[in-house]
C-alpha cells in the first residue's frame, strides 16, 4: 500500500535528531517506519522551514520525507500556519494527480495538516484519515485566555470530523469528546500512540552517561521523576505541593529548556520559588532538557514515575515509565485513562489535587514489592499494547476499513494477536 502521511508543522526528521521533535514529530515518525516494516510505502509531507532542505529524503527503507512549499522556507509559531494551507494542499494535488505518485490512503497528522489533506484528497480522489493529536475544544477548556490557538480551530475540528473518512483517535477521552462534537461512531476508530520497547527497557544503567544524574543517598530518600515541558498545564505545580508530607521523597524534574537556561525560564523560576516558599527546594532538582537516548536511565532512577497534567490529549511518558518498568501516578485525565491501568500498573488520581497525589505516592513509596509487581505488570501491558508492531497493525486496519468501504482492498499480513484497541 502507497500510504501519504501529512504533518504540516511536525517533520519525523526532526525526532531522529531530537532537539526539536516533540510528541507528534516522533509519533509520525515512529508509525511511519513500523508501517515500512510491515511491507508499505510511506511518503511525509511536512512544510519546508529551511531553505537548504531538499525536496525529498530518504528517511529510511520504505519512507521518505516530502518538503512542501508553503509559505517562507524559515520556522514559523504552528498557530500563523493555517494561511499558508491552500499553498500546502495546492502543493499536494499537484503531486498526487500523476497515478504513480497518488498514494492509497492519506493520513493527516494535526487539524491544520486535514485541512491541506482534505482539500487534496478530494481533488484527487484519495481517501483521507485525520488524526488530531490535540482538540481545540479541549485546550479552549482549560487553558481559557492562554488558548493562541486560531479562533475557527473548533469549527474546523469539527467540520474536519464529520467530513474525513475515519478519524484514528488516540484514546477513549478524544473518541467522548469527538462524539459529543457529532461524529459518527462507526467512522471513528481508537488507535494509540506506541512506545520505542527496545529503546525503553527495564535493564540499564540508572543515571546519565554523563554521571550527572546518579540516584538519591541509598536509604534515604525516595525518587520521583516527571517528564514534561516546563508549562503551567502540565501539572508540576501539583507534584511540588505533595512533597511537604513527603518527607523521604525527591523529585527530579526533567525537561524544559537547557540547564543552562532554566534561570531564564519562567516556569522553572515560579516551581522553584513555589518549591522554596513549601520548604522542600533542597528535594527539588529541575534538570532541563534530556537527550532521548539518555531518558529510559532518568526514567529507570526513579521508585515513581509522576505524571500530573491538567488535561493530556494522550502523554507518551506513562509508556516510555511503564516500558522501562516504573509505576506511574497520573492524572486521571485524557489518555493516562487508558495507558496507567489503575491498581495494575499505577494509580490515578484527580487533576490538581495534591493531597489525593500525596496518598497514592505514599502507599507506593511504602510498599517496594508493591512498586515491582506494578512495574512488572506495566513492562507487560506496554509489549500486549502500545508497542510500535501493535500499533502500526491497528492503524493498517483503520486504512483497510477506509478502503474497504470504496470497494478497494489490499493483501494485509496475517495478524495473530487481536489488534482492535476500541475496548481499552
Amino acid at each position: 500500500m502507497r500510504i501519504a502521511m501529512v504533518s504540516e508543522h511536525a517533520s519525523p526528521l526532526a525526532a531522529l535528531g531530537g532537539v526539536d521533535a516533540g510528541g507528534q514529530n516522533v509519533h509520525v515518525a515512529a508509525l511511519a517506519l513500523a508501517l515500512a516494516q510491515r511491507g508499505h510505502e510511506v511518503e511525509v509531507y511536512t512544510r519546508r522551514d529551511d531553505p537548504r532542505a531538499a525536496r525529498r529524503v530518504r528517511m529510511a527503507p520504505g519512507v521518505e520525507v516530502i518538503h512542501v512549499r508553503a509559505g517562507p522556507a524559515k520556522p514559523l509559531p504552528k498557530d500563523d500556519l493555517l494561511a499558508w494551507m491552500p499553498a500546502f494542499a495546492a502543493d499536494l494535488a499537484q503531486t498526487w494527480a500523476d497515478p504513480g505518485r497518488r498514494p492509497d490512503v492519506v493520513h493527516a497528522h494535526f487539524w491544520m495538516s486535514g485541512v491541506a489533506a482534505l482539500d487534496a484528497g478530494r481533488r484527487c480522489d484519495v481517501p483521507v484519515l485525520q488524526t488530531f493529536h490535540a482538540l481545540g475544544s479541549v485546550k479552549r477548556r482549560h487553558q481559557g485566555d492562554y488558548d493562541t490557538s486560531p479562533a475557527d480551530r473548533v469549527a474546523i475540528e469539527t467540520a474536519l470530523a464529520r467530513d474525513v473518512d475515519q478519524v484514528v483517535a488516540t484514546c477513549s477521552d478524544e473518541l467522548s469528546e469527538l462524539l459529543a462534537a457529532g461524529a459518527e461512531h462507526d467512522r471513528v476508530s481508537v488507535v494509540p500512540c506506541g512506545v520505542d520497547t527496545a529503546h525503553f527497557t527495564p535493564e540499564g544503567p540508572t543515571a546519565l552517561r554523563a554521571g550527572a544524574l546518579g540516584r538519591g543517598s541509598p536509604g534515604r530518600r525516595h525518587r520521583l521523576v516527571t517528564v514534561s515541558r516546563l508549562v503551567e498545564r502540565k501539572g508540576v505545580e501539583t507534584i511540588v505541593r505533595a512533597l511537604p508530607v513527603l518527607d523521604d521523597a525527591e523529585l527530579l524534574v526533567v525537561g524544559g529548556p537547557p540547564a543552562a537556561a532554566l534561570h531564564r525560564d519562567p516556569e522553572a523560576i515560579r516551581l522553584s520559588a513555589l518549591a522554596d516558599d513549601l520548604g522542600v527546594l533542597d528535594r527539588v532538582q529541575l534538570v532541563g532538557r534530556v537527550d532521548h537516548g539518555d531518558l529510559p536511565a532518568v526514567l529507570r532512577s526513579a521508585d515513581v514515575v509522576v505524571a500530573t497534567p491538567w488535561y493530556e490529549p494522550f502523554g507518551i511518558v506513562p509508556l516510555e515509565a511503564m516500558a522501562c518498568g516504573r509505576p506511574v501516578v497520573g492524572s486521571a485525565v485524557g489518555g493516562l485513562l487508558d495507558t496507567v491501568e489503575e491498581g495494575v500498573t499505577g494509580a490515578l488520581v484527580p487533576a490538581r489535587d495534591p493531597a489525593a497525589l500525596a496518598a497514592a505516592l505514599r502507599t507506593l513509596l511504602d510498599d517496594r514489592r508493591l512498586r515491582e509487581r506494578w512495574g512488572r505488570a506495566a513492562r507487560v501491558r506496554v509489549l500486549e499494547r502500545f508497542g510500535w508492531d501493535r500499533v502500526a497493525a491497528a492503524t493498517e486496519r483503520a486504512y483497510a476499513e477506509v478502503l474497504g468501504r470504496r470497494g478497494r482492498s489490499f493483501a494485509a499480513p496475517v495478524m495473530t494477536y487481536d489488534e482492535s484497541l476500541e475496548a481499552m
